[in-house]
């Protein structure tokens, strides 16, 4: 996809408090020189702007095989980072066997966690182009993760509705992405090519509060997210946020839980061969607009590797 910006999508990125926009070269390597200066700093110094308490969080159909012949490796169970401690029973691997409308339902039904009693819905997650058997995952070349529901989410069943979810389909939108686009009825064909996007978050319930999530919840969610990615098969996962990039990444990078989000900013990084861009929480962004720009920078990135994997 190019980088062009039409009207509309300079719009959105001025709501977005960036700027000045730098198309991508092909090359990935030469982006501090030819993005604006503000969205060049090191990755260091990127570092000092997330404090542990700065990502806020927020905020069901049986099937064929998935639909690319690359499948990822089958579940093997929780991370070896989920502490023993916890006290939580690890999910039973028939979580391997569910199908799309099989694991919505899993998600509704889950019982797994104290979050199940003060829950208003599961938040699953939303996106993807609709293919004509309903039962088939959603095309979605591209998965955006984040923490956990907020308020809006836990009352409405859908990730990223309140101010961040506006502010995370302004950024979707500047590459050309829509949680709601949709195919035409029948149309399987077109969809081999269009990119859609799905939003998920690592915990399908609200936490009280709005406090950050528990191992114990995480352990038990996990699982989950593994069988969304499974059966979507993205070709590029986009991690909002400190919690998500910890998840995602904690079987790859060594000590992922100690290093700042900061630090894992402007490289990709790999989730059982899927690539992995790391970037900031909207909800922090909302607070910190002068790292918008960083996170306009993450989103290019992101786009240069979608478009070098074809």
């Amino acid at each position: 996809m190019s980088l062009n910006l039409d009207l509309r999508q300079r719009a959105m990125l001025q709501e977005m408090h960036v700027k000045v926009w730098w198309p991508l070269t092909r090359d990935v390597e030469a982006q501090p020189t030819m993005l604006p200066t503000a969205l060049a700093q090191p990755s260091a110094t990127a570092a000092v702007v997330a404090p542990e308490q700065a990502i806020a969080p927020q905020p069901q159909h049986a099937g064929a095989t998935p639909r690319r012949a690359n499948a990822l490796p089958q579940m093997t169970g929780l991370p070896s980072a989920v502490p023993a401690e916890t006290g939580v029973t690890p999910r039973s691997a028939d979580l391997q066997r569910l199908d799309w409308r099989g694991l919505q339902q899993a998600v509704a039904d889950c019982r797994a966690c104290a979050l199940s009693q003060g829950r208003s819905h599961t938040v699953f997650g939303i996106g993807g182009l609709a293919p004509q058997a309903m039962e088939r995952p959603p095309v979605a070349d591209w998965l955006i993760v984040g923490e956990a529901p907020g308020e809006q989410e836990d009352l409405s069943g859908e990730p990223f509705v309140g101010p961040a979810g506006q502010l995370l389909d302004n950024m979707l939108h500047a590459i050309g992405l829509d949680r709601h686009r949709q195919s035409a009825p029948g149309d399987d064909a077109a969809l081999q090519t269009a990119q859609g996007c799905f939003i998920a978050n690592v915990l399908k319930c609200r936490p009280p509060a709005n406090r950050n999530p528990e191992a114990g919840e995480v352990a038990q969610c996990l699982p989950l997210l593994q069988r969304q990615i499974e059966l979507l098969q993205p070709k590029i996962i986009l991690a909002l946020g400190r919690f998500a990039a910890q998840t995602l990444l904690q079987d790859s990078v060594p000590d992922v839980h100690g290093i700042p989000l900061g630090k894992l900013r402007g490289q990709v990084h790999q989730y059982r061969g899927i690539p992995v861009v790391v970037t900031y929480h909207p909800a922090y962004l909302l607070r910190a607009l002068g790292d918008k720009a960083k996170a306009w920078a993450d989103l290019c990135l992101a786009v240069q590797v979608r478009q070098d994997a074809g």
